[in-house]
């Protein structure tokens, strides 16, 4: 049920976004106009949160969408641009920003989403349309947590190839406007609304494609959304090499709401006796240069 049907629609003159931030201008000279139609504002008991709208330059491709802070890119085609995101339990403030050479318009809207709170969710973008930047996820297994020390073969890979998660986890592929697993900005998203405890990792594989060279691959990880135990990191990281996987972030699940999260490229190397032991060997084997198509493990 939806009440309260209520869209705010702005349109804003800013300036205009720096070109490091990965961001295409569209052509127009004329400040465009961006329609929200949804979310329609209100509340909803929904899972999924639909973004929806238009924008009046057609040049301008792709928008920026911003739910609760977490950024996406999202592609139009023809001005129209439409995507479901997992909602998060409470407020949902989504912003659509679409620049050109006139500067930012904005359009805003926020929905109240009557859910249960979401443990895990996880999301990642790339700066980049035309290339792979495909999310690997790395769920914990009963060999893993009882061996307290991570090997290749021991950890559930998730990932766009098989996307069943054995412990319950939804992986979504990076759809936009009817397109499957298409090379450009995703995003990947995997949600799970009951995580076992044990230890997942995070990872991201780089396919270029044409002349695109390197892209600014963006993580934004939300634990127990909506809740007092609510933790949120963002992650951003440079892939330049064709087949090359990064380890993002390391995410150790202890139950009853609580979970610590390990970010090898911005934080020192965990000292808590709760994580595995060889984190650093297995990234090590994790990460690659080149050449690993599905990306490690």
């Amino acid at each position: 049920m939806l009440a309260l049907l209520v869209a705010v629609t702005l349109s804003q003159p800013k300036l205009a976004p720096a070109r490091s931030d990965g961001v295409p201008l569209g052509k127009g000279t004329t400040l465009a106009t961006v329609t929200l139609t949804k979310p329609t504002g209100g509340w909803s008991v929904g899972r999924m949160l639909r973004v929806e709208g238009r924008v009046s330059d057609l040049s301008i491709d792709p928008v920026t969408v911003s739910i609760n802070g977490d950024r996406y890119l999202m592609r139009t085609r023809r001005g129209a641009f439409s995507r479901e995101f997992p909602a998060a339990a409470g407020k949902n403030v989504v912003t659509v920003l679409a620049s050109n050479q006139a500067g930012t318009a904005r359009a805003q809207a926020t929905t109240y989403a009557q859910i249960p709170p979401v443990p895990m969710k996880v999301v990642l973008t790339s700066d980049t349309d035309g290339v792979y930047t495909d999310l690997h996820l790395y769920e914990p297994t009963a060999q893993s947590e009882a061996d307290r020390k991570l090997t290749p073969n021991q950890l559930a890979h998730v990932f766009w190839a098989n996307t069943t998660s054995p412990s319950g986890g939804t992986f979504f592929l990076n759809e936009q406007q009817g397109d499957f697993d298409q090379p450009g900005y995703g995003p990947y998203l995997y949600v799970h609304r009951a995580p076992p405890r044990g230890t997942y990792l995070i990872a991201a594989n780089y396919w270029p494609s044409g002349d695109k060279a390197h892209t600014i691959a963006t993580l934004n990880l939300a634990l127990f959304e909506g809740t007092p135990n609510e933790v949120r990191r963002t992650v951003r990281i440079p892939l330049a090499t064709p087949g090359s996987t990064r380890v993002l972030a390391w995410v150790h699940v202890l139950g009853q709401g609580r979970a610590l999260v390990y970010v090898p490229s911005a934080d020192p190397k965990p000292t808590d006796e709760r994580w595995p032991t060889n984190l650093d060997d297995a990234a090590k084997e994790m990460q690659s240069e080149g050449g690993g198509g599905e990306g490690g493990f």
